[in-house]
């Protein structure tokens, strides 16, 4: 490692440097090399890491959970209503229990007040897994996929997000790609701007690093001349389902389909995805959608998911290379 960060807590984008960020990378990728390798070493031998989970997940905590047992970890899983976290004790006093215990902790829930009070608190590095502000897990593995799939400089690489502007995924992006130097766009409704207190944080790392962004209604001036489309589903975890009908009427017409990939201009454009995606009827939630208003897709076409410019399973195994790499590095392995 070319930085330090053992020791330290990743609780939001901006918690890393550019070159921090970048380290963990390339960190990333030589544990990944030396996985598929079968020549991969355990750094984590005699470390404990807790999971606290108060939102369901798939992605991050296999991820998570596996990375740390490969790196020899012992791993404790706590999911929904498993803690007494905020309900019959404090966040401060639960983290400060947990710090005597585990040398980790990993948080995935609600307010980003949570995570932020954990890391205050727990004398151990805490990872943010996801919470209704940020999701910066998430945004390494992006990183390392686009990485892997062009052969431009990240400084060069057009990177366009459609949709709900104003979730986590969508914050996060802004934020990392204005740090990152990229040029980034967020193609969105009006009404689903992204937060201005992040755009205003953007901007300002923008001025740094040379950033190009764009924060637009006009879908076709976002995707012209991109080489990455990203898309998120368009209702976050704890909205009511009741707010569906009106979140669709907002963003039909941003969805990722045929038509949009071959408007970039671009043949080579690649589509990302944080999974999971309304991409079909083969889910629950997805069939009662296309019972009531007939569709059978929604953030994007199955068509595109199913393409060779769907790269989102590449981008979900990089989840949990970056979460190796970012535990062996806060962990001192």
């Amino acid at each position: 490692m070319s930085t330090d960060l053992v020791g330290r807590s990743l609780l939001r984008d901006t918690d890393l440097t550019k070159a921090e960020f970048l380290s963990l990378i390339d960190l990333a990728d030589e544990l990944r090399a030396e996985r598929r390798s079968g020549a991969e070493k355990p750094r984590l031998v005699g470390r404990s890491v807790a999971l606290i989970f108060e939102k369901t997940s798939t992605r991050t905590r296999v991820s998570f959970q596996l990375a740390a047992g490969e790196q020899g970890a012992q791993v404790l899983y706590l999911g929904p209503g498993e803690t007494q976290l905020g309900e019959k004790e404090s966040i401060a006093d639960t983290a400060r229990f947990f710090g005597r215990l585990f040398d980790g902790i990993e948080y995935r829930g609600g307010a980003q007040d949570n995570v932020e009070r954990l890391g205050a608190h727990a004398g151990v590095p805490v990872w943010n897994g996801l919470t209704d502000r940020w999701h910066p897990t998430q945004m390494l593995a992006d990183v390392l996929t686009i990485r892997d799939h062009t052969r431009r400089p990240l400084e060069e690489v057009v990177l366009c997000y459609l949709g709900d502007g104003r979730n986590n995924t969508a914050h996060s992006l802004l934020v990392t790609g204005a740090q990152l130097g990229l040029d980034l766009r967020v193609a969105a409704p009006g009404a689903l701007f992204p937060d201005q207190e992040v755009r205003g944080e953007a901007e300002r790392l923008a001025l740094a690093s040379g950033a190009r962004l764009t924060i637009t209604s006009d879908v076709a001036e976002a995707v012209s001349g991109a080489d990455f489309l990203y898309t998120d589903v368009w209702l976050s975890m704890g909205e009511p389902a009741e707010a569906w009908d009106e979140r669709i009427d907002l963003l039909l017409g941003f969805q990722v389909n045929r038509d949009l990939l071959e408007s970039t201009g671009n043949s080579e454009v690649k589509f990302l995805h944080c999974l999971p995606a309304f991409h079909d009827e083969e889910t629950g939630a997805m069939a009662r959608i296309a019972e009531r208003r007939g569709l059978a897709c929604l953030e994007v076409t199955d068509e595109v998911f199913q393409s060779p410019a769907s790269i989102v399973f590449d981008q979900a195994e990089n989840r949990f290379h970056t979460i190796k790499a970012l535990m062996v590095a806060t962990l001192g392995g």
